[in-house]
């Protein structure tokens, strides 16, 4: 009987099945891994770059192949899978031309010493613990940047998404890297365990829940691992008294509703003022039931099935405890008689503190419209939460809503009057429950490197 299972969450249907690793496998590639590290840490920064170059030209070979499968396996439509490959390659694009600057010597005058140097040094393995939601991005926000560094790579993958997890080992082989600066480890949570012990192993980064980053900063910190943690949100996106409502509702249903609303920096709550809370009501309403669900393969659909029933199921079980502590459903909120893990579009109303709707993530294309009485009530339920991902402000002023965001938002990144997803040029991490270090902006190549200071005193005696 196979280990892993991969099903095709549109139809239920088994897609391939897998087995886990031997312990002696693992400590074989974890060897290697090592091995190939001490050559890879002397390599230089502009070899480094042009390596970097290749593997997004070869993954650019594999467009086709990779998105297909991740859609198969993790039930996105085919349109996002394609989008998620090219934010793929313009990772790789971005830290190709930009690693080399990030990574140089900076060298300071000192009162009292010849001259100070601070160098970038990497340390070593970086272990990469990824979720199943963004099969591709999720690996390659953290494996570029490493490699840019000179640390080598191994990775975890959510097992409802192996096919993904070997398929871009492969594609990295192909490419002008070391093969084993980067492996796919096909494990369980014991012998993930075991690689975070293990002592060639120098750093752990995780994106997923905020329980899961808790149990693996745990088991990292016993053995003192620097950890990266990028949790999940529930994020708030702010809709002010001037905003242009039409922007605002359209941009509230893409940003809650892409990537089947099965993304940690979705617009999760709408949190819109009084004086227009009626107005977007009738207009998010309207955009939701544009959306078409149905076969993610298929042109025409907008909203695919959910990464798995059990997720279904989870997200069906929430809205329920809401509902049952006083939530309306406004929309959708029933699970459809079809085959496959779907879920429709669904606004809750009438959010209040004790439910999930309002204080827990929803992982889903569930979104909580809460109405505040102004501005600053707006902004203490967009804060009153243990999350700090993300967030947006609209509002048509823009200095305003640049100093709103500025001084009253407690996250880690601010969209205004639009959503982004994810810039490579722009720092990517939150705070509270939402975890720490930060990934993109230059800022993830430094997340795992020695910090060193080299002090140059003066002259040896003669």
């Amino acid at each position: 009987m196979a280990d892993i299972t991969t099903v095709n969450p549109a139809t239920g249907k088994n897609i391939k099945d897998y087995n886990y690793m031997s312990d002696g496998d693992v400590t074989k590639i974890i060897d290697a891994s090592h091995h190939a590290f001490s050559k890879w840490r002397l390599v230089s920064t502009e070899e480094r770059t042009k390596v970097i170059s290749s593997i997004g030209d070869t993954l650019m070979k594999y467009k086709d192949e990779l998105a297909k499968l991740m859609t198969e396996e993790r039930g996105k439509t085919l349109e996002a899978s394609l989008g998620e490959v090219d934010l793929c390659k313009a990772i790789c694009d971005f830290t190709a031309s930009e690693g080399v600057a990030a990574l140089a010597e900076d060298e300071r005058d000192i009162e009292g010493i010849k001259k100070g140097l601070v160098r970038y040094d990497p340390i070593g393995i970086i272990y990469g613990i990824q979720p199943w939601n963004f099969p591709a991005y999720q690996v390659f926000r953290y494996t570029i940047a490493n490699l840019m560094a000179g640390n080598s790579v191994l990775l975890k993958h959510a097992s409802n998404v192996t096919g993904s997890g070997l398929l871009i080992e492969k594609i990295l082989h192909e490419s002008d890297l070391p093969n084993d600066l980067f492996r796919t480890l096909v494990i369980n949570h014991d012998q993930s365990e075991q690689v975070i012990e293990n002592n060639k192993v120098r750093g752990v980064t995780l994106t997923g829940s905020d329980v899961a980053g808790r149990a693996v900063a745990q088991q990292a910190a016993k053995v003192l691992k620097k950890t990266v943690m990028e949790l999940g949100s529930n994020d708030a996106f702010i809709v002010l008294e001037d905003a242009d409502l039409e922007l605002a509702a359209t941009t509230c249903a893409h940003a809650r509703l892409y990537n089947n609303g099965e993304t940690c920096i979705a617009a999760k709550r709408f949190v819109v003022v009084d004086s227009v809370y009626d107005k977007f009501r009738d207009l998010i309403i309207e955009k939701f039931k544009g959306y078409t669900i149905g076969d993610p393969m298929d042109e025409s659909t907008d909203v695919g099935p959910m990464s798995s029933s059990k997720q279904r199921d989870e997200l069906h079980e929430q809205l329920q405890e809401s509902v049952s502590k006083g939530a309306t459903v406004t929309l959708g909120g029933e699970v459809p008689d079809m085959p496959g893990s779907f879920y429709p579009p669904t606004i809750l109303e009438n959010i209040k503190p004790d439910q999930p709707a309002y204080k827990d993530e929803l992982f889903g294309p569930v979104a909580s419209l809460i109405r505040a009485k102004d501005e600053d009530d707006a902004f203490r339920i967009a804060n009153d939460s243990r999350y700090g991902l993300g967030g947006a402000i609209f509002f048509k002023d823009e200095d305003k809503a640049i100093s709103l965001a500025q001084e009253h938002f407690d996250t880690g990144m601010v969209y205004i009057n639009g959503y982004d997803l994810v810039s490579p040029a722009l720092p990517f991490g939150g705070v509270k429950d939402s975890g720490y270090g930060r990934e993109h902006g230059g800022f993830g190549i430094k997340e795992f490197v020695n910090i060193k200071a080299i002090h140059v005193v003066g002259q040896a005696p003669a």
